[in-house]
Formats: structure tokens, sequence, C-alpha cells
């Protein structure tokens, strides 16, 4: 990235898994955020982020970009679009019309990914879905982690125990080496249960391959 940007995180988003849906993997689409010191940036970013799809993305599949600010107006209407793609096909035409007046590319085979990137921007910017594949560097965690670690490097763990316990700064978490935070209120939120005196785990797993 440019001078002046910085990553806040990565956030992959779950869309509809339907049979009649082709896509890569498990249809699922993520959502950069980045912090830039200038608006004029996100010029030199477009660009960018064009080169690294066309690049990155795999054979056959048919990639996506779409390109907002936290402050446009439109994103509103691609919230809502977003929980659309989570439960109904929809398509490219009402991912255009709810991207008005904000980037939306296609780069490749039918440009149906114009749909995935719309909503992945869409339901990031509610601040309510998703889990981080990227913050603060999660990847480097170990497997038992100190509560207060976690929370020094802005993730949140949240106890979804029956009473509700907090869990203490001197605690441990578990994370089986798959740290994945979700995305609730805006913030980097890792959901926990209790596993004994001092001990919690992380929510979710890492999915097999088959």
């Amino acid at each position: 990235m440019p001078e002046g940007c910085l990553l806040w995180g990565v956030v992959r988003q779950q869309l509809l898994v339907d049979e009649r849906i082709p896509y890569t993997s498990h249809n699922s689409s993520a959502c950069v955020v980045i912090d830039i010191s200038d608006p004029a940036i996100e010029k030199a970013l477009l660009p960018l982020a064009v080169d690294h799809i066309e690049r990155q993305a795999a054979e056959g599949s048919d990639p996506g970009l779409c390109v907002a600010r936290e402050d446009d107006p439109a994103l509103m209407e691609l919230a809502v679009f977003g929980r659309l793609c989570a439960t109904r096909i929809v398509t490219q035409k009402n991912a255009l019309q709810a991207a008005s007046g904000i980037h939306l590319s296609g780069h490749g085979g039918s440009n149906d990914g114009i749909i995935g990137a719309a909503a992945a921007v869409g339901l990031t910017a509610s601040g309510l879905s998703g889990r981080f594949i990227e913050f603060a560097g999660l990847r480097r965690f170990p497997d038992r982690v100190p509560v207060s670690e976690l929370e020094r490097n802005g993730i949140c763990v949240v106890s979804l125990e029956r009473d509700a316990m907090i869990p203490a700064p001197e605690d441990m978490v578990y994370t089986a080496g798959w740290l994945r935070p979700r995305l609730w209120g805006n913030r980097a939120i890792l959901p926990v249960l209790p596993r004994g005196k001092g001990v919690w785990e992380s929510m979710g797993t890492k999915r097999k391959k088959s």
C-alpha cells in the first residue's frame, strides 16, 4: 500500500451457499479496511487493487472489486444488499443498483464477482457481520493467549457463557491455532466459552479441506 495507508483489518463475509450459484470456494468474499491519512490516496489504491486481483485471482474465477469510503451515502443501501446476498440469489443488476455512486467493477469471467465484492463492502460497513482473517497480525498469536494480550491488540474477549462471566485479564484463551475474531459493533470481538478455571476456548474451528 502507498505511504499514508494503515491496514485496520480484513473481514471475510459468508454469502448464500446454493448449488445454483457458481463460486470458487464456499461463496465467501473479503473486505479490506484501510485507514488513509489523505483522501487523495484513494486514487492510487484503485489501480493497485485491480492489479492485485487480476494477478492473484484463482483460475476460472470471476473476481470483482468494490471500493467505498466510510462516508459514502450509498453504504446503507449496500449493507441491505449484503444481507440479501447472504440469504437469497441476487443479480449483477441488483449489485450495480445498490452500489450507485460507488466504484464497482468486474475483472474476469462473467463479472459475477461484482456481487460478492459489493456484498462484502456492505456487510463490513454494517459493522455486524463477518470474521477477521487479518487483524493485528492474528496469525502470530500462540495457541494459548492471555486475555490481556488480546485486548492490548484491540481484540475484545467476550464470554458467551450462560451467566455472562467476564474473562479476567490474566485468564488464558485457547485458540487451537485458529484465532478469528468476529466483526461485531465495528470492533474485533472474540467470543469464548469457559473450559475450566481461568481458561477459555475461542469459538469456531478451521474448516477441514476435502
